[in-house]
């Protein structure tokens, strides 16, 4: 007998070959319907995400978890944008890489294809259902998407405007598949359901990606946790690293590109630190420091080493004072998650030795790491930021959707 997860599937893969077969016009089309209907039922969205809000606060989630979870009229416009830009972006799909002619004169080449179907798995925020579905769409693929349970009526009523928009335009509804049963077994199921699912994608915290990752039979493209590092220069603008640590870890603190750890050089700790801490301290962030950053402010506590890799998503931050840039460098790719990490420096030379030997997927200079996201990028949207290094790494936007076949035309060759 057909299990759930089973019936899911093959709803899911009949849709993505019809999806392959789609034109860039009609994508656009159904693209630009589901945002309308994103927008003309926001208020039924809203309603139907506030009571995932009301059970989360009843189960005393924090606050910066339940800004994950939450949606506002601002957030289903920025949806909605987000699938405008998508429609606006040229389609990958049959992109011709390349041609050469053999000796023989067999022309070889590659173009991008669809993937098939693509399965994610993740929790909290809501936003991600419209994103998949947007650039799961547009790379001619079809999504099964397992969102957490604390966020199943937002998903649902995201989901409904989604197929209002598909069936407005006459487009297939199970291009996109919500997995509404919220059980573990379900998603044990789905993590096995190899040659039904082409990939996985895991987004959320450190113990879902693992689990995925070590228990999937289907190939899993990582997306993994962020302990986000700034590092302070000996040369840094004090006022610009100030502003750029209070915006990376303040603007939103349960995100994976917030700072999570600050690493300052000694030779400006005593200059940089205090206006730093002042502006955390306004936020209420807690400052844990090691004993020269605890001797330069009475508001940071002792650091353990646990927190030098902790990826908090709350109102904490970490303080490691180093003697050098290539201390800082050790220090940060040791704990670093392989996510986002800046440097503050007017160094130029230090600033292109900190990029060449950083580890990580996006490496900044002078600049916040909140703009590791595939909106910042011009992506339109993203499906997750990939800290692995083969395929994709850092925000997946159209072309991390796709893969590649080789296309050979010929005259009759044969191989001797």
């Amino acid at each position: 007998m057909e299990t759930y997860m089973e019936m899911l599937t093959r709803r899911a893969k009949a849709a993505s070959a019809e999806a392959a077969k789609l034109g860039t016009e009609d994508k656009n089309r159904g693209l630009l319907s589901v945002a309308e209907e994103l927008t003309a039922q926001q208020d039924m969205i809203l309603a139907e995400n506030e009571k995932d809000l009301e059970a989360a606060r009843e189960k005393g989630i924090k606050q910066s978890l339940i800004d994950r979870l939450a949606l506002s009229e601002k957030r289903i416009a920025d949806m909605a944008e987000g699938l405008r830009q998508i429609a606006a972006l040229d389609d990958p799909v049959g992109e011709v890489l390349y041609m050469k002619t053999r000796p023989n004169g067999l022309r070889v080449g590659q173009k991008r294809v669809p993937l098939g179907v693509v399965g994610i798995i993740y929790e909290s925020r809501p936003n991600v259902t419209a994103d998949a579905f947007g650039l799961c769409f547009k790379t001619g693929n079809a999504a099964i998407l397992r969102g957490g349970s604390d966020a199943i009526h937002s998903n649902q009523a995201i989901v409904h405007a989604i197929k209002a928009g598909l069936r407005k335009e006459r487009l297939c509804q199970d291009l996109i598949v919500l997995v509404e049963d919220t059980s573990r077994a379900v998603v044990s199921e789905m993590m096995k359901m190899h040659g039904g699912i082409d990939v996985l994608i895991p987004r959320g915290g450190a113990g879902l990606i693992a689990n995925v990752v070590e228990n999937s039979t289907v190939p899993v493209i990582e997306t993994g946790t962020g302990n986000c590092h700034i590092y302070v220069d000996e040369t840094a603008d004090v006022r610009m690293a100030a502003d750029i640590i209070e915006n990376a870890k303040t603007q939103r603190m349960g995100v994976c590109n917030a700072c999570e750890s600050l690493v300052i050089h000694s030779g400006i700790l005593e200059e940089a630190l205090p206006p730093i801490v002042q502006k955390l301290k306004n936020h209420g962030v807690e400052i844990r420091g090691d004993e020269r950053a605890q001797a330069v402010s009475d508001h940071i506590i002792p650091a353990s080493e646990e927190d030098w890799g902790t990826e908090y998503l709350d109102a904490i931050i970490s303080v490691k004072t180093v003697d050098s840039i290539d201390e800082a460098i050790a220090h940060i790719n040791k704990y670093n998650t392989g996510h986002s990490e800046s440097i503050i420096t007017k160094d130029y030379d230090n600033a292109l030795k900190f990029q060449d030997e950083i580890d990580a997927a996006a490496v900044y200079v002078n600049a916040s790491t909140r703009f590791t996201d595939g909106f910042e990028f011009g992506f339109g949207a993203e499906i997750g930021i990939s800290t692995q290094k083969l395929h994709a790494r850092g925000p997946m936007g159209l072309e991390a959707l796709t893969t590649t076949k080789y296309i050979i035309f010929g005259n009759g060759q044969v191989r001797k």
